[in-house]
């Protein structure tokens, strides 16, 4: 588990874990990064009343860095990835060693069921539990087991991330994706299956879920300059609407200027049509019955736009400009980089 200013999510999320009923040992790794909020306080209490708890230091802050730190501190053949924002249902551990050993898969995963206790947080958690907000991904809401693309956070066999080098530690955002493309392309199973599900707690403003999507985005961008066409098409949505609403800018600049007008004005008008589906799809799900009160419905209204339209001009800088340079700021309070 990589920990960076979690004390308000980190005892619930180890609870969780030190639960999960599991034939043979088991440890906790926690992998420390500098926070400045109490939580590497809070973490040596909770190892100074469970042996099972192992602490490690992360100074480099990186979550791909913090998770090789953990695994190679840990002691036994499964990784069991987990995280600090999120929480293990009862029996997950179990379930997925099963399903390891029954479809002879290198990684496991389920499905990410995100909540929130905020209606801001209500409103992110809507829209990463909906197609639309996430893009449709199995671990989103799937209901079928099988082989896919990735999992999220993972029940992972040791002796293939040894072999195919564990997580790289030069992607900072969308780590897990390229891992487990590294583990296909070793000729490995990466399998999901709905029988396993963690909570997931999304970030608590607005201003922390800009900045996470934007650097996720750059990062993805990053990751198509590598991989170019092995990432899913539905990584492209977000920089094909930020897209449509630059070029519906500039052909309203035109038409308000009389410059383009005519047939011209009227057949370069079919652009808003797209940005009139998209505004209908978001006033669709903020209005979606068990939508929560008035003030979710309006969060929702700001945050799927904030979400694609952060995460798709994130994707141009990486894409163009490498993001080599990106950090994910929004857990490192109002700092611009994290610590060191």
């Amino acid at each position: 588990m990589p920990v960076l200013n979690e004390q308000a999510y980190l005892e619930q999320a180890v609870r969780t874990v030190l639960t999960q009923d599991v034939d043979g040992p088991t440890e906790l790794v926690l992998a420390l990064g500098p926070s400045v909020d109490g939580t590497t306080e809070l973490a040596r209490r909770l190892a100074a009343t469970d042996p099972r708890i192992v602490l490690v230091d992360n100074p480099d802050v990186d979550i791909p860095t913090g998770l090789n730190r953990a695994i190679r501190a840990s002691r036994y053949p499964t990784v069991v990835r987990v995280d600090a924002h999120s929480e293990l249902s009862d029996g997950y551990t179990r379930t997925a060693l099963t399903i390891l050993a029954r479809t002879r898969a290198a990684n496991v995963g389920g499905v990410m069921r995100a909540d929130g206790r905020t209606p801001f947080q209500r409103a992110v958690a809507r829209a990463y539990n909906s197609p639309v907000g996430l893009g449709g991904a199995a671990y989103h809401g799937g209901a079928h087991a099988g082989a896919a693309e990735s999992a999220y956070l993972g029940v992972m066999r040791r002796s293939v991330l040894d072999e195919v080098g564990m997580f790289d530690e030069s992607i900072r955002r969308g780590e897990d994706w390229e891992l487990n493309l590294r583990i296909r392309r070793a000729g490995y199973r990466v399998w999901f299956d709905p029988a396993l599900s963690v909570t997931y707690w999304p970030r608590e403003s607005w201003m922390r879920l800009a900045r996470q999507f934007r650097a996720t985005g750059a990062w993805r961008g990053e990751l198509v300059r590598r991989y170019g066409r092995r990432n899913a098409l539905r990584f492209f949505a977000p920089p094909a609407l930020v897209a449509v609403i630059v070029l519906a800018m500039l052909i309203g600049i035109l038409q308000a200027g009389h410059v383009l007008t005519g047939v011209g004005a009227l057949i370069a008008s079919a652009v808003y049509l797209p940005i009139v589906a998209y505004a209908l799809l978001v006033l669709g799900l903020a209005s979606a019955p068990r939508g929560g009160g008035w003030r979710d419905r309006l969060w929702t209204l700001a945050v799927l736009p904030t979400m694609h339209l952060c995460w798709g001009a994130g994707f141009y800088a990486g894409l163009l400009a490498g993001a080599s340079g990106t950090v994910d700021t929004s857990r490192v309070d109002d700092r611009n980089t994290p610590l060191p």
